[in-house]
């Protein structure tokens, strides 16, 4: 309570020096000083930087109760997951095959990925979704950010804008699986033609498609915010609280046929258990035509555990001393343990904009970051618990990580057709950890340049290209699994984008050359993170295309395709006792072709009925291109309905929407993971590798239905 008091102090204080001004085109300059906010990690279509952008209007029609990453499911090269199969709780994302900890991601260009893990949690703040205004997916390098490189793409977030006018919402919704929404929001609207305050309150629970996979989320969302002529000022404070009972286990090949849902885990408080809160104070100056800054304050505290019963655990992993029972030695327990996560994040960013409005921009900006987190372990319960206490630790580590950056860019138009685009940054990483394997104490330091160019063919085309080099460091679970290396990028990008009145069409071919690449195992560890390896050069190499076509004033359609070629050049491993050279194979979780549609048909102005299909490709579990690996190829489609009521009195709109999931009721697999073994035979004497598997089964046929009353 005392960190949210001082910040809407700092922000009473800040704006009581402000000069009044009188209303002057209000509403374009809030949209200026808006986008001021994400200026430095955001691009336009006139950069040679590969992205699409999703808006308000867009994630409000389906915005039901499922996380960021499954809204953004039906974007070009995409795909997502869910643990618990519907799309609620644990989530996640892959961008052109990366999976979330190689997506930068920020929130009104702070940092948001997990400093340690480099992974983004939607769990951790549900129903976001409802106060974002607009995101920007970057793929490939993408434009320099905040927080750690982007590898595989870059997702920016810009949470609401000011409200003119005062208004309220309540938004719930019901669906498959005991699923349900309940959303409230409001907005004083501009008090005094200079203040707002604007919040939100959510509530998300579902059993899940998986046995037991529940999750019981609540968030909340509140901003202050002052704006004049050339002044936009904001405190935040948002979070949320999750509770999910795990899924990360899977299910066996056996079980994928013949009972999809079950769910391994059957100590009935098996459960994931997380707060999240995040403060933040922004603000952003337009001094005159040229000069704009913005600098943001940010501090988030997270803090959780995961309980999980074990089954005949060695006393000696838990520090236990073994004990004597009627003549017989006791050194293993069943018990229950808490593996607690407390971390404390923050820091500063800021950027300075120079635009001389004819042929030259420059922005300068930087970041300095700081992660504090403990990481310990408790016994809260055993059957036989020696001479421990409860909770007791059976350990307690750290991991600090200091993160900085500075860079800048600029654009030089030569001409009215041709411009000229550099990005150069620099990043400084420590961390500093201590875990169960080995410590850690690292240092790296990064320099990244990027450069492109656009030219303007005519009023209706424009082509670009870019080339950027990115370096990144490994994070704690790849310490934990060996002695890895940073990973270096070169990425180029050749693009066309075409626009005309009926339709919209971006292509473009892309060339990602990795060395030391952190690429997926297959594998996962006792918490369900993925374990990566390096595997010396590798590549990503594909073509995209998506539009938008206007076919008439009723029917829209919005398709993209990405074909790809992704590959590990010379990969070695361990087989049967040997090492042994696989050539070339296939990078895990890359498939080659992933495509997308959504027809949008609206007979009237207030209704809109859209089909959205989405193909990914078989892809591979693991780097071996072994078959038992494979995951199979799938074709979904969701039906999404929305009618808009405008009543004379009370209400603005009421707004009806229904989503059907899957409406063919595919029976198919998402994510899941792939593990080999030495085995030695007892009688032979020799080695031989054998191997398994897990899945994550994704929903059959479900749906979801929802009301939003505005006033």
């Amino acid at each position: 309570m005392k960190k949210i008091l001082s910040i809407f102090l700092m922000l009473v204080t800040v704006v009581s020096y402000s000069q009044t001004e009188t209303k002057k085109d209000s509403i374009k300059i809030d949209n200026f000083l808006d986008e001021v906010v994400v200026t430095a990690v955001r691009v336009n279509s006139e950069s040679p930087v590969t992205h699409s952008n999703l808006s308000k209007k867009e994630i409000s029609k389906r915005n039901l109760g499922q996380d960021i990453p499954i809204l953004m499911n039906f974007m070009p090269s995409v795909v997502t997951t869910s643990d618990a199969g519907a799309g609620v709780g644990y989530t996640g994302i892959r961008v052109r095959g990366s999976d979330a900890t190689r997506v930068n991601v920020t929130i009104n260009g702070v940092p948001y990925n997990d400093a340690e893990s480099m992974g983004t949690y939607w769990v951790d703040l549900p129903d976001f979704s409802s106060s974002t205004e607009s995101l920007q997916l970057q793929r490939g390098v993408g434009t320099s950010t905040n927080g750690a490189g982007a590898f595989g793409a870059s997702l920016n977030l810009l949470t609401d804008a000011i409200e003119e006018e005062a208004s309220g919402e309540i938004s719930n919704s019901f669906g498959s699986y005991n699923t349900r929404k309940h959303t409230i929001k409001f907005s004083t609207g501009k008090l005094n033609e200079h203040f707002e305050i604007a919040g939100r309150l959510s509530r998300i629970k579902s059993d899940g498609y998986v046995d037991r996979a529940t999750s019981d989320l609540t968030s909340y969302f509140l901003q202050a915010s002052y704006v004049d002529e050339n002044t936009l000022i904001k405190a935040l404070a948002f979070g949320g609280f999750e509770e999910t009972y795990q899924a990360w286990y899977g299910v066996t090949a056996d079980d994928l046929k013949n009972n999809r849902t079950v769910n391994y885990y059957t100590y009935d408080n098996e459960v994931d258990h997380y707060n999240q809160d995040h403060y933040q104070f922004l603000w952003s100056e337009k001094y005159n035509e040229n000069w704009s800054s913005n600098i943001a304050l940010h501090y988030t505290w997270g803090r959780g555990y995961y309980e999980q019963y074990k089954a005949e655990s060695d006393f000696s992993d838990y520090g236990f001393t073994p004990i004597t029972i009627g003549g017989e030695t006791i050194n293993t327990t069943d018990l229950i343990q808490r593996k607690w996560l407390d971390n404390d994040f923050y820091g500063t960013t800021f950027s300075i904009d120079y635009n001389n409005l004819s042929n030259f921009s420059l922005i300068f900006g930087g970041a300095w970051n700081k992660y504090e987190g403990d990481h310990f372990g408790e016994v809260i319960w055993a059957q036989y618990a020696s001479d421990s206490e409860i909770r007791d630790r059976f350990y307690d580590d750290f991991g600090n990580k200091t993160d900085f950056n500075l860079f800048a860019k600029g654009k030089y138009s030569v001409n009215d057709n041709f411009n000229l685009f550099a990005d150069l940054q620099i990043r400084k990483v420590n961390y500093e950890a201590t875990g169960e394997f080995s410590p850690v104490d690292d240092s790296f330091s990064f320099f990244n340049p990027k450069g492109g160019m656009t030219y303007r063919v005519n009023d209706k085309n424009n082509l670009y290209l870019s080339f950027a080099t990115a370096h990144r460091e490994p994070n704690r679970t790849d310490y934990e699994n060996g002695n890895p290396k940073p990973e270096t990028l070169n990425d180029l990008e050749l693009g066309w984008r075409v626009k005309n009145e009926d339709f919209n069409i971006n292509s473009n071919v892309y060339m990602m050359f990795y060395q030391d690449q952190l690429v997926l195992s297959g594998a996962i560890d006792d918490v369900g993170a993925p374990i990566r390896e390096n595997v010396g050069d590798s590549y990503r190499i594909g073509i995209e295309i998506d539009a938008n076509i206007k076919i008439n004033n009723q029917l829209y359609i919005q398709p993209n395709i990405a074909i790809s070629s992704n590959k590990n050049k010379d990969f070695i491993t361990s087989r049967d006792g040997e090492i042994v050279n696989l050539k070339n194979t296939n990078i895990a979780f890359s498939p080659n072709v992933v495509a997308g549609n959504i027809f949008n048909y609206l007979p009237t102005d207030n209704l809109q009925i859209s089909l959205l299909s989405k193909y990914v490709g078989e892809q591979y579990m693991a780097n071996l291109d072994s078959k038992n690996s494979k995951l199979d190829s799938y074709f979904v489609n969701d039906l999404n309905i929305n009618y808009e009521i405008k009543p004379k009195k009370i209400f603005k709109s009421i707004v009806l929407s229904a989503l059907v999931n899957n409406i063919l009721n595919e029976k198919y697999v998402s994510n899941g993971y792939y593990y080999t073994y030495d085995d030695t035979w007892s009688v032979e004497g020799e080695t031989t590798t054998l191997d398994g598997a897990g899945y994550f089964p994704q929903a059959t046929t479900n749906f979801l239905v929802g009301a939003t009353l505005r006033f």
